[in-house]
């Protein structure tokens, strides 16, 4: 079964919606256990709860008759309740629970270091919440003293979901998702100074330092403090039109290209430097910024940066996306997907599994590529317009499976140092390291 905690409360079983029973406690109950769905909840703590800390002398035994009702009502459908010492238990397996899913979803973007991955763990989490918890059963009472953390972890969530999408240039996006909770909102500063700063960037100065005058008289009026010294100093950085407001600081080693930010070019191969990123390989999982494939455009202008497509194939990309968002989305995680099995094929040839999928990937791309001859009398693959949305990372498939099958592939070496990782080719035969000192190793010499 699947059980929605985060707004009203509802349980589904193969897409058809279930009953919960009559009796608002009984429901309570049950939503209790599932908020801690594979740990015993104690029987005293259950009636503290239900009966609001006045439990009847019969309490215990009205919970016994909840739990043997709720136990016939879930069974066919392989949901157990069980007795654990002074308490009651829900079987934490075989069914989901929106609750566990949002705090999985939050700990994942907690643990990743890829912007890109953060962003989409708490667009997911997030999605999750469609309305207040256990929205219709329980009472403002009950529901702080349930979900009180998880109130805040939300709210937690938003703030950091939105100095993500700052750091990523996304301040429009910010705007959407932060505006229609201004007003619900205004002690969060945090989820001020982040909305301030995405008016700035759009070009909306007035608004951004009108809301800040809002946000500090609610603080004084309401709370009787000031605003903290971060919105204090954004505040006088909005006024004094600093220009680093403007936009995120620009990641090491990269340059501007059509409006996106891309990596220097260092490996020698397209396929390596689509695999390689701002600061290295071995680092991007922990260093935050580190990646460059974020967003589709991006990769769109970096396949014409490389002659991987012309700017007519770019632009109706970048037109193709702007179109259909979702369809762009999809094609960018398959095109990660791809790039961090190119990489594992590249770095390990006994990597089997790895090299079966870039074959595919490459096997689909050679179906849609057609020999044209270019201007200076030579002939080149290109892919048509059939590939789609996939076709920079069909380009970069074709690029792969070219160097896989030539002697070059035996030159390719990835930089040792633990903070990098890089790809370069080396047909000297003499380099170790990469050609940039990020790491320390700079052009050693072995």
């Amino acid at each position: 079964m699947d059980f929605t905690l985060l707004g009203p409360f509802e349980a589904h079983h193969e897409g058809v919606r279930v009953p919960l029973g009559r009796r608002r406690q009984e429901r309570c109950l049950l939503a209790i256990l599932l908020l801690d769905a594979g740990r015993p909840v104690p029987t005293a703590r259950l009636a503290d709860l239900l009966w609001n800390g006045a439990p009847p002398a019969a309490a215990r035994s009205t919970l016994h008759t909840y739990v043997g009702r709720m136990r016939a009502a879930l069974r066919p459908y392989g949901v157990t309740v069980e007795t654990r010492h002074d308490g009651y238990a829900i079987d934490g397996s075989g069914h989901t629970v929106d609750v566990r899913e949002f705090l999985d979803l939050v700990g994942q973007a907690a643990v990743t270091g890829d912007p890109g991955e953060q962003l989409r763990c708490h667009d997911r989490a997030l999605a999750l919440w469609r309305g207040p918890l256990l929205d219709g059963l329980a009472d403002e009472a009950l529901r702080d003293r349930l979900g009180g953390r998880l109130a805040e972890l939300r709210l937690t969530t938003l703030e950091q979901r939105a100095e993500t999408q700052l750091a990523m240039g996304l301040h429009e996006r910010v705007l959407a998702d932060l505006t229609p909770l201004a007003a619900e909102l205004p002690g969060r500063e945090r989820l001020v100074a982040a909305q301030m700063t995405a008016l700035y960037r759009a070009g909306r100065q007035t608004e951004a330092l009108e809301l800040y005058r809002t946000t500090r008289r609610h603080l004084v009026t309401e709370l009787g403090i000031e605003p903290g010294p971060a919105l204090t100093t954004l505040h006088d950085r909005i006024l004094a039109a600093d220009p680093r407001l403007d936009r995120p600081p620009s990641p090491l080693y990269a340059v501007r290209v059509r409006g996106q930010w891309l990596p220097w070019t260092i490996g020698g191969h397209p396929a390596l430097e689509f695999c390689n990123t701002y600061a290295g390989w071995h680092r991007s999982p922990a260093v935050p910024g580190s990646d460059w494939l974020r967003r589709y455009d991006t990769l769109a202008v970096w396949a014409g940066h490389h002659d991987l497509a012309d700017d007519t194939q770019v632009d109706r990309l970048l037109k193709e996306a702007a179109a259909r968002p979702d369809e762009a989305a999809a094609a960018l995680d398959r095109a990660r997907a791809f790039r961090t099995a190119l990489y594992a094929c590249l770095t390990d040839p006994a990597d089997t599994r790895a090299f079966r999928a870039v074959a595919a990937v490459a096997q689909d791309a050679a179906r849609s590529a057609v020999l044209t001859l270019a201007p200076d009398g030579l002939a080149q693959w290109r892919l048509a317009p059939g590939a789609g949305l996939d076709l920079p990372a069909h380009a970069v498939a074709r690029t792969a499976a070219d160097l896989l099958t030539t002697p070059r592939r035996l030159t390719l070496r990835a930089c040792p140092s633990p903070d990098c990782g890089w790809l370069f080719l080396d047909e000297s035969g003499r380099r170790r390291w990469c050609s940039l000192a990020t790491c320390g190793g700079g052009d050693r010499v072995v």
